[in-house]
């Protein structure tokens, strides 16, 4: 059985510019599933009663299919991208081209027929809660070049202090690194999290 087209989804294909024939392709494979379509965060998404299995979404470089729990995917073809290092489910299979999708088309399918078994399945993914997440050794060598900043920061709760490492950790360069600790400084020393 397929999908049905969500008419708020059709809206957003009139309004796509960059990757509009690409995603349209994309959408094509995914409405051979049986899954409904809906368009949430402001992109087509497929899902299996309420459960988001997997999304189509464009980027400035590329555009991509989104699976939810693609870190739970076999990936044999070895296509499947972890977007971010902070993400810890989602997968992506990306896209340059129209004629990378078509000939990819089988296999594309092919995933998200899996993607649609794990939900099937019920299983979840087991994510690092922030008490969980580990503070890297060179981020908490900087902390203790400044008196008192480790402990203020290990005081802090624990989303607050893994909401400082990704900052610290996104910066390309350690001189932007240390920039930023020297801005959070006192922000950490009153307890505070990293926008507040």
């Amino acid at each position: 059985m397929a999908s049905v087209k969500n008419k708020r989804v059709d809206v957003f294909f009139k309004n796509e510019k960059r990757w509009r024939v690409e995603l349209e392709e994309l959408r094509a494979i995914a409405l051979t599933t049986d899954l409904t379509e809906d368009l949430k965060w402001m992109h087509p998404c497929y899902t299996l009663d309420n459960a988001n299995v997997f999304l189509l979404h464009g980027f400035k470089e590329y555009c991509a299919v989104l699976f939810m729990k693609g870190v739970l995917m076999k990936d044999p073809q070895g296509i499947l991208i972890q977007q971010t290092a902070n993400v810890q489910a989602g997968r992506q299979i990306r896209f340059t081209s129209l004629e990378e999708i078509i000939k990819l088309k089988k296999t594309i399918k092919s995933y998200m027929n899996e993607a649609i078994d794990i939900e099937e399945s019920g299983v979840q993914v087991l994510v690092k809660k922030s008490q969980d997440f580990e503070v890297p050794q060179e981020i908490v060598a900087k902390l203790k070049k400044h008196p008192g900043l480790l402990a203020a920061f290990n005081k802090l709760t624990p989303g607050r202090r893994r909401a400082y490492v990704l900052h610290f950790t996104a910066a390309k360069q350690e001189k932007t690194v240390d920039s930023r600790i020297e801005k959070a400084l006192p922000a950490i020393l009153k307890g505070k999290g990293l926008n507040e």
